[in-house]
């Protein structure tokens, strides 16, 4: 196992590395942020260059790649070109709201898969299955903003019942998370990534359920729910884990569009107006994060599948 995870680390800093770089090179292709100032008549080509200086701009793209590197290594990740935070300070106090939206999106999320999926392979081929899989396919193909806009005007213009955007009322005191506020974009993300993992965790449950093992199991007079919740959810397992594994990164990436359309303060909004600035050390750094968060995650489930499979040995090779 030890081994295992030092070969996959050292693999994922491999990656890590080549995604520094194709990210690096499209940050350069998609202009310097210095034109934005260029095209105000206000700005001189003399204060232009001095900024240049001062970011570093004037240096050729592969030098500035490697003076990032360094200061990512010193744990600096610069400063932002817009508001001169500190982009550490900034994706610190941004993380929170995302992993507090990302966490309950994926609770629901799992929850809503694991009962439904379970109960459409137990009751296959019949009216109740046919119904959950169309509501599945239905939740996944709807996109999220769209879905996020529909909930919108049910919620927020036409019942008045919860907030459209925001994390908190700032007149109530305390800086916390209030639940109202945390409910619609949440749901919106989990809806998505429920309706793809009830058919798989349907299809890992169909194909277990069918072995002829269970049907043995129950042939010696083993309740219908131990057979359901002992024998066949446990040797399920192994397609569950990877389908929650790969759901990680998806919430990431999709909190950045939810998080714009309900104006959550977290890392998506704060990268959505990045790029519309051009803010190039917030946007490296939030790739850099998502990288990791990748990376970690697939480690993750190869790990976790030792725990729910003990027959998959991960530090031999086949």
């Amino acid at each position: 196992m030890i081994r295992y995870i030092g070969k996959r680390l050292f693999y994922g800093l491999i990656t890590l590395i080549g995604i520094t770089v194709i990210d690096f090179i499209l940050m350069n292709m998609a202009g310097n942020p210095i034109e934005i100032l260029a095209g105000s008549p206000k700005v001189s080509k003399e204060a232009l260059a001095i900024r240049a200086a001062q970011l570093g701009l004037d240096k050729p793209a592969w030098q500035q790649y490697f003076i990032w590197i360094r200061q990512i290594l010193t744990g600096n990740f610069g400063y932002s070109y817009k508001s001169y935070q500190s982009v550490s300070s900034m994706m610190l106090s941004h993380l929170g709201p995302t992993l507090i939206l990302m966490g309950t999106a994926l609770l629901i999320s799992m929850t809503i898969s694991i009962i439904f999926g379970i109960y459409s392979a137990v009751h296959a081929h019949t009216k109740r299955d046919y119904s959950i899989v169309s509501l599945a396919f239905l939740g996944q193909s709807v996109p999220g903003f769209f879905m996020a806009l529909l909930l919108i005007d049910l919620f927020c213009v036409k019942l008045g019942i919860l907030p459209s955007s925001g994390m908190r009322n700032l007149s109530d005191p305390g800086n916390g998370v209030q639940l109202r506020y945390l409910i619609l974009p949440a749901l919106v993300l989990a809806l998505g990534q429920a309706g793809n993992d009830i058919r798989y965790i349907r299809s890992a449950m169909l194909e277990i359920l069918n072995q002829d093992y269970l049907r043995t199991v129950k042939g010696k007079g083993v309740g219908r729910r131990i057979l359901i919740y002992k024998h066949a959810l446990r040797n399920a397992l192994i397609p569950i884990v990877t389908v929650f594994g790969m759901e990680i990164p998806g919430l990431f990436g999709g909190s950045i569009i939810i998080e714009q359309i309900f104006s959550w303060p977290g890392l998506g909004l704060m990268t959505m107006n990045a790029i519309l600035q051009r803010d190039y050390p917030v946007i490296m750094a939030t790739c850099l994060l998502s990288a990791v968060v990748v990376l970690a995650a697939n480690i993750l489930t190869d790990i976790l599948y030792a725990v729910v499979d003990p027959t998959v040995k991960l530090g031999k090779e086949d």
